[in-house]
């Protein structure tokens, strides 16, 4: 089944690729691999939450984190697919990098990721699981409690 199924499948789509506010672009191709810059949470041109995540009062909860984690790694899958000729051009993801703005004393960034990572194996299976580093940050652009980077491998030519 190919990825633009599986994400119909889901119910998810892929927005459109976020304008970038300074000089980079949002996904770079070299060779098979599709590197993105950061993406934030952005639904709409919304972030769906700011803040730190935390557990205290006023924090972002971890569940509303790994919803933006959601939001951020499809932005993420949006560039990639915009410079790989589309999703299906996918052939797996090798890594992602995700920095969650932390409260002092919140350790579960992993968790907070898991959201993101889930939507990668539920879209391209096996070739979704990858490797990944969940980064403690004081803050985050515009004040997003999460950021996520991907890089993605592309089908042969």
């Amino acid at each position: 089944m190919s990825a633009s199924s599986r994400l119909a499948d889901l119910g998810l789509t892929l927005p459109e690729v976020a304008t970038p506010v300074g000089t980079y672009t949002p996904a770079r191709r070299h060779g098979d691999l599709v590197y993105t810059s950061g993406q934030l949470p952005l639904v709409a041109g919304e972030l769906v939450a700011t803040g730190l995540v935390g557990s205290r009062a006023g924090d972002v909860g971890p569940e509303r984190a790994a919803e933006c984690a959601r939001a951020a790694v499809l932005n993420a899958l949006a560039a990639v697919a915009n410079v790989a000729g589309g999703i299906d051009s996918v052939l797996g993801i090798i890594k992602m990098t995700g920095f969650i703005a932390s409260a002092p004393g919140f350790t579960n960034q992993p968790a907070v990721l898991n959201g993101a990572s889930g939507i990668l194996a539920d879209v391209f299976g096996e070739p979704g699981r990858h490797a990944r580093s969940a980064v403690g940050v004081a803050s985050l652009p515009l004040g997003a409690p999460v950021e996520i980077e991907l890089i993605a491998q592309l089908r042969p030519l």
